[in-house]
C-alpha cells in the first residue's frame, strides 16, 4: 500500500502570516527521502492554501509523481491541463467548508464529469474521482473511463474519533453522531468499514485502481489497511501536525511504518 503525502497544510501555515515560509517546495526532498510514494496537493478555487505558483513549482520540481486535487471549475481545469501533473483527482468543493466534506455526486454530474475526464485525458493526465463508498457511484466511475477512484474515509474517521478521541468536545464534531451511544457508534463504525470494503472490492472487479483518504491519522489506519484492494492512501493534516513536534521526515517514516 503506497502513501501519498498531502502538503497543503504547509501552505496553510505560511499563509497564516502572509510570508514566504515555510515553503511547500522545501518538503519535496524530505518526503521522498522518508519513503513516500507521491506528493498530493489541492488547488482550491479560493486558493486558501496552495497557490498557482506553488502548484507549478511542485509539479516541475518533484521527483515523486504529483496528484493534483481540483474541482470541476473550468478555470481550474484549464490550469491543471497546463501544469500536467501525473494525476488529477476531481473533488467536490464548497467555499464555506473547512475541508472537503464528502465525495463527488457522480450520478448527478455524470455529463459534466465526462467532459472533464475527456479534457484531462486529452492532455495525458491520469484521472481519479474522489467518491463516497457507494456501489452505484463506483460503477458510474467505471463508465467514465477513469483509472482511479479514491474512497472518502471521512465518515469512518469521524465515527472512530467520536468513539476514541472525544471529538464530541470539539467545535467540529459531527452533529448526526453526537447523540449516538457507544454501542451505536461501534455498529456505525463496523458498517462504515463494510461499505468501504464493498466499494473497494467492486472497484477492483471493474479494474479500477483504489485509493483512500480523508481524516486518516496515526490512530485509525488498521481497519483501512486491512482492505487489501486499496493500493494507496493520501494523508496530509495528521502528518504535517506531527511534523511540528517530530520533524517532517520522521512523521512520514512513522506513517509508512504503520501502513506496512
Amino acid at each position: 500500500m503506497k502513501l501519498g503525502v498531502n502538503i497543503d497544510h504547509i501552505a496553510v501555515l505560511r499563509n497564516a502570516r502572509q510570508i514566504n515560509d515555510p515553503d511547500p517546495l522545501d518538503a519535496l526532498g524530505i518526503v521522498k527521502r522518508a519513503g513516500a510514494d507521491q506528493i498530493t496537493i489541492h488547488l482550491r478555487e479560493d486558493r486558501r492554501h496552495i497557490h498557482d505558483a506553488d502548484a507549478k513549482a511542485i509539479i516541475q520540481n518533484s521527483a515523486l509523481p504529483v496528484n493534483l486535487e481540483c474541482s470541476l471549475d473550468p478555470e481550474i481545469l484549464n490550469i491543471v491541463c497546463e501544469l500536467k501533473p501525473h494525476r488529477a483527482t476531481l473533488v467536490p468543493e464548497k467555499r464555506e467548508e473547512v475541508t472537503t466534506e464528502g465525495g463527488l455526486d457522480v450520478l448527478s454530474h455524470f455529463g459534466k464529469l465526462k467532459l472533464a475526464v475527456e479534457q484531462l485525458h486529452a492532455h495525458d493526465i491520469e484521472v481519479s474521482l474522489f467518491i463516497d463508498p457507494d456501489l452505484q457511484t463506483v460503477e458510474a466511475c467505471h463508465k467514465l473511463g477513469v483509472t482511479w477512484v479514491e474512497l472518502h474515509t471521512g465518515t469512518y474517521a469521524n465515527i472512530f474519533a467520536m468513539l476514541y478521541s472525544n471529538l464530541s468536545r470539539s467545535r467540529h464534531s459531527v452533529k448526526s453522531l453526537e447523540k449516538l451511544s457507544k454501542n451505536e457508534l461501534t455498529k456505525a463504525l463496523k458498517s462504515s468499514i463494510q461499505q468501504l470494503h464493498k466499494a473497494a472490492t467492486e472497484a477492483d472487479k471493474l479494474k479500477l485502481k483504489v485509493a483512500a483518504g480523508h481524516g486518516l491519522n496515526y490512530h485509525n489506519l488498521d481497519a483501512i489497511c486491512d482492505i487489501t484492494e486499496i493500493e494507496e492512501l493520501n494523508i496530509g493534516q495528521s502528518i504535517i501536525a506531527r511534523s511540528v513536534f517530530s520533524g517532517l521526515e520522521n512523521a512520514v517514516i512513522q506513517m509508512k511504518e504503520l501502513i506496512k
